[in-house]
């Protein structure tokens, strides 16, 4: 977390979405953690990392004595990753429309023939209004871009498959202090970037690799 000055000087407000920010209860699959926030952008920010990774949920058995050593266990495929920025100006933005800013992104690797489906970018901002309209994340001042990227391999790399990653970036103005909506109803679109399921409460789901 950036600021400029001690825990005990932080204004009651932004305290209290700190204790929000940090009771948000994502997924099991969604690995989230403090990162360093942004210094330049407000005089007080706050920043989480997501990631999103497959795995072998039955691996091989290992064998035993020295040749354990020298079995690599596959590494697992991450399937998207992200961040979710919440900035503070007590004294106000007329840019923001209040005091909060949150800055988020959200990143992931499709195949390139799903990549190339132009309807992409509005689905994934769609569906992050949505999660927020469905988490009770009242909100205001939205914005956000879409972006594909293709990445086409040459030479020595050229058997490899073209590949795009799509990336959503986006701003809003939470209308209060508590952000835990905020970030749940985040995680849960930085979940559908990953591919994973949607999933009734209580339940888990165990991931399978992709092909």
């Amino acid at each position: 977390m950036s600021s400029t000055g001690g825990v005990s000087q932080l204004p009651a407000e932004f305290l209290d979405a700190l204790t929000g920010l940090r009771r948000a209860a994502p997924r099991s699959e969604i690995r989230l953690e403090e990162v360093p926030a942004p210094t330049r952008l407000a005089p007080l920010a706050v920043a989480l990392g997501a990631e999103v990774f497959d795995t072998v949920p039955f691996p091989p058995p290992l064998p035993h004595g020295p040749a354990r050593n020298l079995v690599l266990q596959p590494e697992p495929e991450e399937l998207a990753t992200g961040r979710f920025i919440l900035l503070y100006d007590p004294a106000g933005s007329d840019a923001w429309n209040g005091r909060f800013r949150i800055v988020t992104y959200i990143r992931a690797r499709l195949e390139a023939e799903l990549g190339n489906d132009s309807l992409l970018g509005p689905v994934a901002w769609t569906r992050l209004v949505q999660a927020l309209d469905a988490h009770g994340a009242r909100h205001h001042s939205t914005g956000g871009t879409g972006t594909r990227m293709l990445s086409e391999s040459y030479g020595t790399l050229e058997d490899r498959a073209d590949t795009i990653d799509l990336e959503l970036r986006a701003s809003w103005s939470p209308e209060t202090s508590d952000v835990r909506r905020h970030v749940e109803a985040w995680a849960e679109v930085v979940g559908v970037f990953a591919g994973l399921p949607p999933l009734p409460d209580g339940v888990v789901h165990l991931p399978q690799r992709r092909s």
